[in-house]
């Protein structure tokens, strides 16, 4: 009886066993590499299977006992590059990383784990792990054998739908670098066609663009569509790569990059048409204005605050720009968040480190609106005279006389005195001095000057102002001053001309130069006075004193 006992256990024993003796048992052993202990290694381990292109291993990770044993292999393989597209292109990334990491398996239910719930039009199909059981006595964690049935009709909603199956076997049994042949073939194919189609794309939109624009005869609009040749071009060659991209269904590592290489290309081709059109419309406000002013001040000013404010929109484009490819990357976005959550000593240094370029940023703009200097004007700075010829947010540069060019911090010409010849209009006055002698005729003098303006300087002298005072009176000379009126440009050679011209008149008046004079006198004794003696003797001399022809001796 016992016996008969310990047979029939023994028979219910194999008959129970039999279902995980015989899990897949058309895939031979698996490898010992193979982890299915637990759902989060299951699913792990299946991705990574897949994605290096060994569809072999990771059919082990999928329950196909419904399969005949004979095409478990073949079909196996199959299903478990199906599933792959599947998982890359319907799941969010972090879905494997919430499964558990438990021999048992979720504590609520412990039959099976669930990755997420897939929808196809009106059908949701669930994707789980189901926990079975080995000869041995283990248990291991497959995908369920109703997810794997349902990987057909996901894979034909969600699978590649331009190239596949109908490809070559060959295109696609093996990866490279993470990608089937077949997708390294699509990405070729679109990267030389977004290439072409952007071209051809660029010069349609401008075409079309250009037409609407002539209609309206809207000479700022013909600026805005000017700006666009090159970015445009560059933003529908990556929203063209971006749709090859998807269409060619790139596993998430690989999808990432091209997501990331389309956003660089977008966000740069968005800051190159910026930069283009704030150039275009500072010029064509310029010339706009430049039409119909008559006040070259004026046309200066605006000058100066088109350049100004160009560059403080420039620049925060650039800043902007900069920002938004480095907050692409979680690396970096990370790294600036803890830095700005643990940077209490490290925030102050960088505060004062940042206080002069804020300083002179906030004083370009304040030049670019008060205007103590603008572009074209004549200054005189650091003991230099010259014309500015550049105002950026951090420094001017001034064209000296001689050429070279005198780089300043913006930041001087709001905390230091200078000379702005240009704040009063384009006139200024110009002095001359000369020495001549004490007996010059000044009239003569004048009339010369007024000869002298009337045709050798007559190019240069605006009419307004002709002096000549004696300015000083020296011990030997007098000091003659001109004083003579010119534009800026022209002052001082029209100084050179009337100094050179009055010192030619003055040579062919010798003895109107300034001379060294040496006089001698004759020396006037006084004889010495006497007391006089008597009375009579003091009437006496007094008698003589009053004689006009002064005193006599006896």
């Amino acid at each position: 009886m016992r016996r008969t006992s310990a047979g029939l256990s023994l028979l219910l024993s194999i008959l129970v066993s039999w279902q995980a003796w015989a899990l897949n048992p058309g895939l031979g052993t698996p490898p010992s590499r193979v982890d299915r202990q637990t759902p989060y290694a299951t699913a792990n381990g299946f991705s990574d299977a897949v994605h290096q292109g060994d569809y072999a291993l990771a059919a082990h990770y999928l329950y196909l006992d419904y399969l005949p044993a004979s095409s478990q292999k073949e079909q196996g393989a199959r299903l478990a590059r199906q599933l792959k597209f599947v998982l890359d292109h319907k799941l969010p990334s972090t879905a494997l990383a919430s499964l558990s990491k438990e021999p048992e398996g979720d504590p609520e239910n412990p039959r099976f784990d669930q990755i997420g719930i897939i929808p196809v039009e009106e059908m949701s199909y669930p994707l789980r792990l189901t926990r079975v059981s080995l000869p041995e006595g283990g248990k291991v964690w497959v995908f369920a054998e109703a997810t794997v049935k349902s990987i057909e009709p996901l894979y034909q909603r969600y699978g590649p739908v331009l190239l596949g199956e109908e490809l070559p076997a060959v295109l696609f049994e093996r990866t490279v670098l993470g990608l089937e042949p077949w997708q390294w073939l699509a990405l070729v194919l679109t990267v030389a066609g977004a290439g072409v189609l952007s071209v051809l794309l660029e010069r349609l939109s401008l075409w079309v663009l250009l037409r609407v624009v002539h209609w309206t005869r809207l000479g700022w609009a013909v600026a805005l569509v000017s700006s666009g040749r090159g970015p445009l071009k560059l933003l529908y060659f990556a929203l063209l790569t971006a749709l090859g991209a998807e269409l060619a269904l790139l596993p998430p590592k690989a999808g990432n990059i091209v997501r990331h290489i389309d956003t660089t290309l977008s966000i740069i081709a968005v800051a190159w048409f910026i930069l283009r059109f704030l150039r275009a419309t500072a010029q064509y406000v310029h010339e706009s204005v430049a039409q119909d002013a008559q006040d070259a001040g004026r046309m200066r000013g605006l000058r100066t605050q088109l350049s100004v404010m160009r560059s403080v929109f420039e620049a925060a484009t650039y800043l902007i720009a900069a920002a938004l490819l480095l907050m692409q990357f979680e690396t970096v976005r990370n790294v600036g968040v803890s830095l700005l959550a643990s940077a209490g000593l490290a925030g102050i240094v960088i505060g004062l480190a940042a206080q002069k370029p804020v300083a002179s940023l906030l004083a370009g703009i304040q030049i670019s609106f008060t205007q103590p200097i603008r572009i074209g004007d004549a200054v005189i700075v650091e003991n230099e005279f010259g014309w500015v010829e550049e105002i950026t947010l951090t420094y001017v540069v001034v064209k000296v006389w001689d050429e070279r060019r005198l780089v300043i911090p913006i930041s001087q010409f709001l905390d230091k005195p200078f000379q702005n010849w240009s704040r009063g209009g384009q006139s200024m006055l110009g002095v001359v001095r000369v020495l001549v002698d004490f007996s010059t005729d000044l009239d003569l003098l004048r009339a010369e000057l007024k000869r002298i303006l009337e045709t050798e300087a007559k190019a240069l002298w605006d009419g307004r102002v002709s002096t000549l005072v004696v300015e000083d009176v020296l011990d030997r000379t007098l000091q003659v001053r001109v004083v003579v009126s010119g534009s800026l440009g022209v002052l001082f050679d029209l100084r050179a001309v009337v100094r050179e011209q009055l010192m030619k008149y003055l040579r062919a008046r010798p003895h109107w130069l300034p001379t060294t004079r040496t006089e001698a006198r004759a020396a006037i004794t006084v004889p010495p006075k006497s007391e006089p003696k008597d009375d009579d003797a003091k009437d006496d001399t007094e008698a003589a004193s009053d004689s006009p022809l002064g005193p006599t001796r006896p």
